[in-house]
């Protein structure tokens, strides 16, 4: 089977199908689903993809909405709904069948799948058997670390290893990443950096008065830290700090945070927030702040960046704040990232360096002009055979 051209008139278009389970909310701009970094990054290339005459399918849980339904030229087709079935047996029924059922009417030439799950197993297992191309993109760190830290579950360990080695091609978004899958799964990997849209120009670039503001940015859950933020806030009265996110699925964990969040007299917390919403709280902040133990690379740090806007972090994908200039790395202690965010709000001149490296790597790594090719030319390479898990995976594969 030769590989299909671009779909700018030098061949056919691709058919490519997307797995994103929670994906709907954030394709209709509506629904009950989780939205988060991955939802963001499937969407955005599902719109391009078929911006550029690819035929586009997303896959999902099913919210309500019709099957087949066709937003921005992507076709959505579902799956069953997420709390479909009784316990234990809807593992395999309605989840897995209606999954396989779902992929067999999407009809794609290459099938993609992003985030570390079960799942990555499932749509692995079922484009080998119906010899379908399969591309796998790791979300995070932990998705590559062998030891795979974030998947406690016997089970949901084995699948994701099986698609791992199932996959035709995998996509990691860091070099420290395409490290740690060699050494974890003996695989090579290609390394794409994350895309981000560039902000709207109707946004106001101006910071609101009063005491400068530090804006948090992630859904409200442990391995981010929230806490580590509002110990900060209390370190440092003298800024205005804003945490902003959807709830976790723990509701104990949120109660606490937002108890303790009510309880700091310079800290708002209103909840979850839309892509103009966060234009705008980073347009109006001094810049942004990342508490996490463990990340991949977060998006909001991609829209930071694009709005100029530094980042004081205690986790750095790839040393790329340390190393272009983008803002401040802390240690994972609350009175050392108080010290680094008082420090570098105090002098305007580092602020202001620190703003224009954000926007010029920005645009020079992250634009959508600069790496949506890449994820198109591996689907390419992927459906034509090319680039197969049997191919060498000694050296690394960067798409051009």
């Amino acid at each position: 089977m030769s590989a299909p051209e671009h779909a700018s008139g030098r061949g056919a278009p691709l058919r490519v199908a997307i797995v994103a389970h929670f994906a709907y909310g954030a394709m209709a701009g509506h629904g009950s689903g989780h939205i988060g970094g991955v939802e963001k990054q499937t969407t955005m290339l599902a719109r391009w993809l078929a911006a550029r005459g690819h035929e586009v399918s997303l896959l999902t849980w099913d919210e309500g909405q019709p099957d087949g339904e066709v937003i921005d030229g992507v076709r959505v087709l579902k799956f069953c709904g997420r709390e479909d079935g009784l316990p234990v047996v809807r593992f395999v029924t309605p989840r897995w069948t209606s999954l396989n059922a779902a992929l067999a009417r999407a009809n794609a030439d290459v099938y993609y799948q992003n985030c570390g799950e079960y799942v990555t197993g499932q749509v692995g297992l079922w484009c080998r058997i119906h010899g379908r191309a399969f591309v796998y993109s790791a979300a995070s760190d932990a998705d590559c670390d062998g030891d795979l830290p974030l998947m406690p579950e016997r089970r949901v360990r084995a699948f994701y290893r099986l698609g791992v080695r199932l996959a035709d091609r995998v996509v990691v978004q860091t070099s420290r990443q395409h490290r740690m899958f060699q050494r974890g799964f003996r695989r090579d990997a290609t390394v794409i950096p994350l895309p981000c849209e560039a902000p709207d120009a109707r946004v106001a670039s101006a910071q609101t008065a009063g005491a400068p503001s530090i804006v948090w940015i992630g859904r409200i859950c442990a391995v981010k830290r929230p806490d580590r933020f509002l110990d900060v806030a209390a370190l440092l009265p003298e800024f205005r700090f804003l945490l902003v996110g959807p709830d976790d699925d723990r509701p104990e964990y949120t109660k606490a945070i937002r108890e303790r969040a009510a309880s700091l007299s310079n800290v708002s917390m209103p909840g979850a927030a839309s892509r103009a919403d966060v234009a705008r709280l980073l347009e109006q902040s001094a810049c942004l702040c990342c508490t996490s133990d463990h990340e991949g690379f977060p998006n909001t740090f991609l829209e930071a960046w694009s709005h100029g806007r530094p980042i004081v972090s205690t986790w750095d994908p790839d040393d790329l704040i340390a190393t272009h200039g983008l803002g401040v790395v802390a240690a994972r202690d609350a009175a050392e990232v108080a010290s680094a965010i008082r420090t570098f709000l105090s002098s305007a001149s580092d602020r202001q360096r620190a703003s224009e490296n954000a926007r010029r790597y920005f645009d020079q790594t992250h634009a959508l002009d600069q790496v949506m090719p890449r994820f198109e030319q591996v689907f390419i390479e992927a459906a034509g055979g090319r680039g197969s898990k049997s191919e060498d995976r000694s050296q690394i594969v960067r798409v051009a």
